[in-house]
């Protein structure tokens, strides 16, 4: 799919990978539709970037919230192409510590936001996808990207939850590309590795250092445009569908 004169959705866009995505898509001749909760980083950025992005604040988990989002960004832009659903939390908590079991409230919220979060918009948005024209010469309507984790196959201590979740984003990838064959509508997962967002700014240099040294090669941490170079890629070759991709330099993640 050419992404020139397309429309995106990009959950969790006002910021990190996809901040990098809103502006990758936007280079590439796209319009983007800021789906976040962050309300003055969203403001700041259709700001800067101009007419061919608007901001929704969204809380993904929130069907109605969405529904409400998904009709304002068809109704500014016409339709929806692309979607990428970035947002998700992680809360770190062993399942016991101290003798107590992990709060099930805790363990619920991470996987309300990133699982059924990530459900709960892409199948509104396919939904959208099928009932518009073709836009490739395959027949293809739209195509949907989410953000699992490299945690989702190798989980460290304290990240049940966070595991869980994104477990689940890779587990769901195959059965809903095929769910949506018949529609026209593609279906990929990215599982990034540790990826140089805002969050690593604030670390001790020695930690830093320690995490940067553990991808086999490069020995760095990513950086948020590869992410969004990845997503360009599944966007533009029609023939990559219900796929999960890892991008994090060949790490396995060790226990702690």
């Amino acid at each position: 799919m050419d992404i020139n004169g397309k429309v995106a959705i990009v959950t969790g866009g006002a910021s990190g990978l996809g901040e990098a995505t809103v502006r990758r898509y936007l280079g590439l001749g796209a319009r983007v539709a800021i789906f976040d909760m962050n309300e003055a980083r969203g403001k700041a950025l259709i700001e800067e970037l101009g007419d061919n992005v608007i901001y929704q604040q969204v809380n993904v988990a929130d069907e109605e919230q969405v529904a409400a989002a998904l009709a304002a960004t068809v109704d500014a832009f016409g339709a929806v192409h692309i979607c990428n659903n970035f947002a998700g939390i992680g809360d770190a908590a062993k399942t016991v510590s101290r003798g107590e079991p992990l709060a099930l409230a805790k363990f619920q919220r991470v996987i309300d936001v990133n699982l059924i979060g990530t459900f709960n918009v892409l199948r509104l948005v396919a939904a959208q996808m099928g009932k518009q024209d073709p836009v490739t010469e395959d027949g293809g309507r739209g195509v949907i990207i989410n953000t699992a984790s490299v945690a989702a196959f190798e989980g460290q201590v304290g990240q049940a939850a966070y595991s869980a979740s994104k477990g689940g984003i890779v587990g769901m990838t195959l059965p809903i590309a095929r769910d949506l064959a018949s529609l026209g509508i593609r279906v990929n997962t990215i599982a990034p590795g540790l990826i140089h967002t805002p969050l690593f700014e604030s670390l001790p240099k020695e930690a830093y250092d320690s995490l940067s040294a553990q991808p086999v090669f490069p020995k760095r941490l990513g950086k948020p445009d590869e992410i969004a170079q990845l997503s360009q890629y599944l966007v533009e070759n029609d023939y990559t569908n219900g796929e999960t991709i890892r991008m994090d330099g060949a790490i396995r993640m060790q226990p702690r």
